[in-house]
């Protein structure tokens, strides 16, 4: 016992030596601070953001106002002939409310789920990311149904993950939600064995979560 504290002792020694020299750094001149991203010259918000979006296969719908997005909305649950469409959050209840729009608000019949509609708290123009959060969101419906559906406005763009993050700081304080999660375009994988590659595909969409991304995007401001 009386080695083992003997060494204890001989370590938290050396690690206050270390902690109490301050060595130079070899990159002194390492800029830490601007953002990693460029802004392409005369492109908006918007179109930065969409771009990325559809790089990453997500699915894009330009809404002009909230009506016309649940117009287009009921277009697509009639083509896909989805009956078993769920929705766990207010905000987005009270806009199928309106429409008319069927939906399961419990977790009878998930067993079925075709599809989930939720909203989200940002969208990332410099990646072409959502973030979404438990606290507008279901875990189980943003990872487990085929198809998720996202509704969104476009005056929740932001440029990249430093904005996104405080904008969630500002809305939440202190309170932030217990899962917080950028999701870039449909599940997907890369990193299952390839042994055959005219057999095996490098990459699977689908792998550990829905297999379409589809966003709704209303246009509740003119400019970015």
């Amino acid at each position: 016992m009386e080695q083992q504290i003997t060494s204890k002792e001989k370590i938290l020694k050396k690690v206050r030596q270390a902690l109490n020299y301050k060595s130079k750094s070899s990159f002194q001149n390492i800029d830490l601070e601007s953002n990693v991203f460029a802004h392409p010259e005369g492109e908006t918000l918007s179109e930065m953001f969409v771009k990325k979006f559809i790089s990453v296969q997500g699915q894009f719908v330009y809404c002009d106002n909230t009506f016309d997005c649940v117009d287009k909305l009921l277009d697509l649950i009639e083509l896909r002939k989805w009956k078993y469409t769920f929705c766990w959050e207010e905000e987005t209840q009270a806009i199928l409310d309106d429409a008319g729009i069927e939906y399961y608000d419990k977790k009878d019949h998930l067993d079925k789920i075709q599809a989930s509609i939720t909203g989200c708290e940002s969208l990332l123009a410099s990646s072409g990311s959502i973030l979404i959060s438990s606290a507008k969101n279901s875990r189980t419906l943003t990872i487990w149904p085929p198809v998720h559906v996202i509704i969104a406005r476009r005056s929740q763009l932001v440029f990249d993950m430093k904005e996104a993050m405080q904008s969630l700081r500002n809305r939440y304080g202190r309170n932030l939600p217990s899962m917080i999660s950028f999701v870039t375009g449909p599940s997907r994988t890369q990193d299952l064995p390839n042994t055959n590659p005219e057999t095996m595909p490098e990459m699977v969409v689908g792998a550990h979560g829905p297999i379409e991304l589809i966003l709704f995007l209303i246009d509740d401001r003119k400019q970015d």
